[in-house]
């Protein structure tokens, strides 16, 4: 299994995981629910117009938090956007009422990955595994 199939699944597993980015020199969180693996690189997706995808475009340093059970996982990198219709054909697929409510309001969906990612699974007391992804 490939480090970043063991990213996706924990994720799976998770459901709901935090992306944190910076606005300015303020740290911010929110829950995500949305990944997707194609070709081995674990993407991820939010509308253009939300303040966190300005945030990680003036500052693509980020980070992701996830918890399952008694493990977490904190995985961080540099965010790349991709602009690839045969990728948003794929998020139409896989969430077709998010991408219509984005079509109807005239909304963008911004897709990106990490490059130079670092992962890492702990439990509350000790390492389990780590990573560079």
């Amino acid at each position: 299994m490939s480090n970043v199939t063991k990213i996706n699944d924990f994720l799976d597993k998770a459901k709901t995981f935090y992306f944190l980015t910076t606005d300015g020199d303020q740290p911010k969180g929110r829950p995500f629910g949305f990944h997707m693996l194609v070709d081995d690189k674990l993407y991820f997706g939010c509308g253009t117009f939300k303040n966190v995808f300005k945030q990680l475009m003036a500052n693509p340093k980020v980070e992701v938090l996830a918890v399952n059970g008694g493990e977490f996982l904190r995985y961080d990198g540099e965010a790349v956007v991709v602009r690839d219709e045969a990728l948003t054909a794929k998020v139409r697929e896989m969430s077709p009422q998010i991408m219509a409510m984005y079509d109807k309001n005239g909304w963008e969906m911004g897709l990106f990955y990490l490059k130079n990612g670092h992962a890492e699974i702990r439990g509350m007391m000790d390492l389990k595994e780590e990573f560079d992804v």
